[in-house]
């Protein structure tokens, strides 16, 4: 009996895209001893551990199994629990996440509700026997104590057991079931990429802590049509132009007295970042409304007044990027900025980077440089389609860690970096340890090679060079037109054409099925310029003028069949295929639209607002962007071009209202489509089953839509 070999959707699902066993999240001692990261057994086990490796002798050890501590018990997670998971889009088990206190000695997480801490050099783990269920655990700096949030308080108890009391929770006459203490609120989680909500002193004596309260918030109900007998779910929503939660900050020390951090709240209500180390006062982000104007400001701890560092300004509106702001160890602020039509780095007034490189994010500050990722500027020599690389800067220049073209990050502490880099020709993610700019040693990884490469072509199309990947079927002859694909997200925050092997498996296996697939990052995609991210301020749809333009140029190049053309996309992907398909029917044939956005005011504020504005100021912008609202749904010159719209019925970031509302629209316009719900499932499609059968189930409807016949 011989057993057939799995398919690619199949493998494809069961590793979670081949990124289960890899590892990552580390950590590395100030003293450059040892590297602490998370780690599953295999490419198909979910179920994280916690790992320590050796830097002298190159050795891993188990610092903590969830197996083990759990005594073989399946996890519980709490609805909080899964709603950060989802904010963060964790589709892993067992440790997910851990933080450590500033040696790297002592690490806490939470399983199943649970507080655990791992003793990192001893290699010992156990639970604290705290209140639960228990969410973002911390140590402190000195290791003494764990902070955690359970029930909406922020908890703290000592790490050797015992003293465990509240910090900061709801008082008498509070509503509490809408107040939470060292929680980010929805909006911080999903789009400011501040997962986390109170910071501990250097000094280890106090906290800085986020009151959250949601009571403004509107109130939106998700169900599960297929399960008629459970309750709705209710979620504070904060939709475009309604009420955002009132996030407020207290100085909190650790006998519970609390101290309130004053600044305009009422001009800047978003808390974007906080940062406190040794090398200053407490330092905040607040951004206003619009994000047009945003303030850096320091705290004092004393009296919880705060002074302006430093001021931005843009016509666009600021965008946020992960790292800072900081303090440098002199005390001068480390902040990203839009300077002279570059993306740069600043340190105190002075930008030690030009329009060379674009940059994406502050990896590291330390006494001598600053660790940067970057990729390529429009004035730089080459383009290097794709590429992010890490960069040590200073005031004496740039120098690239970095070397092979591939998309680089890096974590460093105490004179050793730990690089991850995945490249277009090796499978995953390389992680290697450097000492001194030397490789020492390397973290192994366990995941699943797919046991192919993509084809891909690193390219440019139209006149505005739109960065684009292009892939062939891997039996191409090289001469008949082929029917094409075009695979973008296409919009902000999610480059798609990226120079990894990884990053295309999908795209590849499409192409494998008969497609020529076209991925292209248009203007609004990141890691180009300030002015290429912010050329769709007001109006969305130029993100399908660039995915026509770099259509007809690359069939001007290469055998792309124009009589048959699809698109496909998930989220703001999804939204512009099925903008393609209603817009452009002369250009496309049929679409794919996965968990779309279809009316931009049923999505959140400072995602939105960002792009379109207001919509009770600017509601034009948002009829303009809107699939629901297009004039042409009911043009009978227009062809009808067949369009799949699917959705998970428990999406609580893009809900399952929008696919709803389009299908009405649509079936009002006499306009035929089909609409694939599927029950349950959340913005992120991690079920097996369903990852699976959603890459069969698209192929076979793009077959039949385009004409193909089966393969």
């Amino acid at each position: 009996m011989t057993t057939e070999p799995e398919t690619f959707p199949r493998r494809h699902a069961r590793t979670q895209r081949f990124s289960l066993g890899a590892p990552r999240a580390f950590s590395v001692a100030p003293d450059g001893s040892r590297v602490v990261f998370l780690r599953s057994s295999s490419g198909t086990d979910r179920a994280n551990k916690l790992w320590v490796l050796d830097v002298g002798d190159g050795e891993e050890r188990l610092a903590a199994d969830p197996f083990t501590l759990l005594s073989g018990a399946s996890e519980e997670l709490s609805a909080e629990e899964r709603a950060r998971r989802e904010r963060s889009r964790e589709g892993g088990a067992g440790i997910v996440g851990y933080a450590t206190d500033s040696a790297v000695e002592l690490a806490a997480f939470a399983l199943s509700g649970r507080l655990f801490v791992a003793e990192l050099q001893a290699g010992t783990a156990r639970e604290l026997a705290v209140p639960g269920p228990v969410i973002d655990p911390r140590p402190s700096p000195d290791g003494r104590y764990v902070a955690y949030v359970a029930q909406g308080a922020l908890r703290v108890v000592e790490a050797e057991g015992g003293g465990d009391r509240a910090l900061a929770e709801s008082g008498p006459g509070e509503a509490s079931e809408n107040v939470t203490h060292g929680l980010a609120e929805f909006i911080a989680a999903e789009e400011m990429g501040r997962s986390r909500g109170y910071w501990w002193s250097p000094d280890s004596d106090g906290l800085l802590v986020a009151r959250v309260d949601d009571t403004p918030v509107r109130r939106w109900w998700i169900s599960d049509p297929a399960e008629p007998e459970n309750a709705p779910q209710r979620v504070a929503y904060p939709a475009a132009g309604t009420a955002n939660a009132d996030v407020r900050l207290f100085l909190t020390d650790l006998d519970g007295v609390r101290t309130e951090v004053v600044w305009d709240r009422a001009r800047y209500p978003y808390l974007a970042h906080v940062h406190w180390s040794g090398a200053g006062a407490p330092l905040l982000l607040v951004q206003a409304r619009d994000q047009r104007s945003q303030l850096y400001l320091a705290v004092d701890p004393a009296t919880g007044a705060t002074r302006m560092v430093h001021a931005d300004e843009d016509p666009h509106w600021l965008d946020l990027f992960p790292g800072v702001p900081g303090w440098s160890p002199s005390g001068q602020l480390v902040r990203v900025a839009d300077e002279g039509g570059a993306r740069v780095l600043a340190v105190g007034e002075r930008p030690l980077t030009g329009p060379q490189l674009h940059v994406r994010a502050v990896l590291d500050i330390a006494a001598d440089d600053v660790l940067i990722s970057a990729s390529a500027g429009e004035r730089a020599a080459e383009p290097e389609i794709g590429e992010v690389h890490v960069y040590r800067v200073n005031e004496l220049g740039v120098e690239r860690v970095s070397q092979e073209p591939g998309v680089h990050s890096a974590v460093r502490a105490g004179g050793v970096t730990v690089l991850v880099s995945a490249v277009p020709d090796k499978a995953g993610s390389q992680v290697r340890v450097l000492q001194d700019g030397k490789r020492v040693t390397t973290v192994a990884s366990y995941a699943e090679d797919p046991g192919f490469s993509p084809r891909v072509r690193f390219t440019q199309g139209g006149a505005r060079r739109v960065p684009c990947a292009l892939l062939m079927p891997a039996d191409y002859d090289g001469d008949t037109p082929l029917p094409v694909l075009l695979d973008p997200y296409g919009g902000p925050h999610g480059p798609r054409v990226l120079a990894a092997h990884n990053a295309h498996l999908t795209s590849q296996w499409f192409a494998d099925q008969g497609f020529a697939v076209v991925v292209a990052d248009g203007r609004g995609t990141p890691g180009r310029s300030p002015a290429w991210e912010k050329a769709i301020d007001g109006d969305l749809t130029v993100s399908l003028d660039d995915q026509v333009d770099a259509l007809h140029d690359l069939a001007k190049s290469f055998p792309l069949d124009l009589t048959r053309v699809a698109i496909r996309g998930w989220s703001y992907g999804g939204w512009l295929a099925g903008l393609a398909v209603l817009r452009r029917p002369d250009v496309f044939h049929a679409g794919i639209a996965g968990a779309p956005v279809t009316d931009w005011r049923l999505y959140d504020t400072h995602y939105t607002e960002r792009y379109l504005g207001d919509p009770t100021v600017s509601p034009a912008e948002y009829a303009k962007s809107s699939l629901i609202t297009d004039d042409g749904l009911s043009d009978p010159a227009e062809p009808h071009r067949p369009l799949l719209i699917v959705h998970g019925t428990a999406d609580d970031n893009v809900v399952f209202a929008h696919a709803l509302r389009l299908s009405s629209a649509l079936l009002a316009a006499g306009r035929p489509h089909e609409v694939l719900p599927l029950s349950g499932v959340t913005h992120m499609t991690p079920q097996e089953q369903v990852a699976e059968n959603l890459l069969l189930l698209q192929v076979d409807f793009l077959r039949r839509s385009l004409g193909l016949g089966q393969a």
